[in-house]
């Protein structure tokens, strides 16, 4: 079983294309103890698609007809349910790999239009500059309006060395961004580190996919390697990473905690609720960490970050984070079928509290930008504003199930400035001394790093 967070992958046998057949009318019907109204509706589904077969202007294929009304079906219970036809499919467990053909986008739909959650670090996206919050509004001059996700991200991606032209509408910005970006092979890096001085480590984690926890142990063994006995904290940077394989942010967070639980789901029947702990050992050997969180952190990043800051392993600081909180099973449908993506359960962390829709909020809230900017500019969109997004609820009331009070001293938390001061450099991604919230967490991770305690624990 392979999971992604949220996904799940599961095995079931073929979903013929034959839906509309009367054995399997049937076979509804006494399954559901011969109810009249599940007969019905499952009969008028068959009428309808035999009307559209018949006389729609054009002749349709037959399969078109049942992906269309597989992704209508699944795509209007929430956000993260939907179709995938075989090559999304395959597409999907290319990517969880961590190697696939395109642009190195992370993508979610939004007005009908398609909406960059995040550009992955050192892509053809990235290096063209796309940025977090540009809408897509059309590929190779097509609207993207009407488009289902899965059918944007087919277009987006194909074989290293093709082009395609994206025009992108982007806040701040009065006309359109016309952008041509080549093609390549996407292998993501998806753990970048280095030493900030020779006193703290920076980790930087822009997805989960199947390298990603291995990858952690290599950064953290390099680190402590390089800091030897002057290291006195590492910072785990968890900005606008959109999430990925459940399993990794699990032995994530079993990688920095020496016990306790890491996450909890809980799903329609009680008894596919699951739990899981983490065994011991810390690899960084106890050494003082610090999160940063923002509006693109969701989902296997809301689970480290909720798992390390309920167990008091970190200060998480930052801005609210997405709030993704549901599980998503990936069932295939067969060979020739693709699979489902069909959400299954909802995550809580250790305290028991539910994030879906309402994210995790920092320990200490440090600002981007100047809050006079951020009035000015749209409120980011996190999943709470999404259609269909489920309630938040069956956890621990909040206020009940918040993380233990800091206890650090006013003069370590007065040491972080909450917003970048008049005249703060724009940020540039290339240059961390531009980048405010990095520039914060360096000042916490050394005042943390400073406390006896702390490196006593060590």
């Amino acid at each position: 079983m392979k999971s992604k967070l949220g996904i799940t992958v599961a095995v079931a046998g073929a979903f013929a294309a034959g839906l509309v057949a009367g054995p399997v009318v049937g076979a509804f019907a006494q399954a559901d103890g011969g109810r009249a109204e599940t007969y019905r509706l499952l009969s008028l589904f068959g009428d309808v698609f035999g009307r559209v077969r018949a006389e729609y202007v054009e002749p349709v294929r037959d399969r078109e007809l049942i992906e269309n009304a597989l992704n209508g079906m699944l795509s209007g219970l929430d956000p993260h349910s939907s179709y995938l036809s075989p090559r999304n499919f395959e597409d999907m467990r290319v990517q969880t790999r961590g190697e696939f053909g395109g642009l190195g986008i992370e993508v979610t739909q939004e007005g009908g239009f398609i909406r960059v959650i995040s550009p992955i670090d050192e892509t053809p996206a990235a290096r063209a500059g796309i940025k977090p919050g540009d809408m897509i509004t059309h590929l190779n001059g097509n609207s993207t309006q009407g488009l289902t996700l899965q059918e944007a991200v087919e277009q987006m991606r194909g074989e290293r060395g093709t082009a395609i032209r994206l025009t992108v509408r982007r806040e701040g910005e009065a006309r359109p961004i016309e952008l041509s970006i080549t093609r390549d092979v996407i292998r993501p890096q998806v753990v970048r580190f280095r030493m900030e001085g020779n006193d703290v480590g920076y980790i930087r984690m822009s997805s989960f996919n199947e390298q990603t926890e291995v990858n952690l142990r290599r950064a953290v063994q390099s680190i402590r390697s390089q800091g030897g006995q002057g290291l006195r904290a590492i910072i785990l940077d968890l900005r606008n990473n959109p999430g990925g394989l459940l399993d990794q942010a699990v032995q994530v967070t079993d990688d920095l905690l020496e016990q306790g639980e890491i996450v909890s789901t809980r799903a329609r029947r009680n008894e596919d609720a699951q739990r899981w702990n983490a065994r011991a050992g810390d690899i960084t050997g106890g050494i003082p960490l610090v999160i940063l969180i923002n509006g693109g952190s969701a989902s296997a990043s809301e689970i480290v970050a909720g798992a390390l800051q309920d167990h008091r392993r970190a200060v998480v600081i930052g801005t609210r984070s997405f709030g993704k909180g549901s599980v998503q099973t990936v069932i295939p449908l067969g060979a020739q079928n693709g699979a489902i993506r069909l959400t299954t359960a909802r995550y809580y962390t250790p305290s028991g509290r539910s994030i879906q829709n309402t994210g995790i909020e920092p320990d200490i809230e440090v600002r981007a930008t100047r809050q006079d900017a951020q009035a000015a500019a749209p409120a980011r969109e996190r999943e709470a504003d999404l259609r269909r997004s489920l309630r938040n609820e069956g956890g621990t009331p909040q206020a009940q199930a918040a993380p233990p009070p800091l206890n650090l001293p006013a003069a370590v938390l007065d040491r972080v400035q909450r917003q970048p001061p008049e005249g703060f450099p724009t940020l540039d991604p290339t240059k961390p001394e531009t980048d405010f919230q990095l520039q914060q967490a360096l000042v916490l991770a050394r005042a943390l790093g400073a406390q006896p305690q702390r490196r006593a624990a060590r």
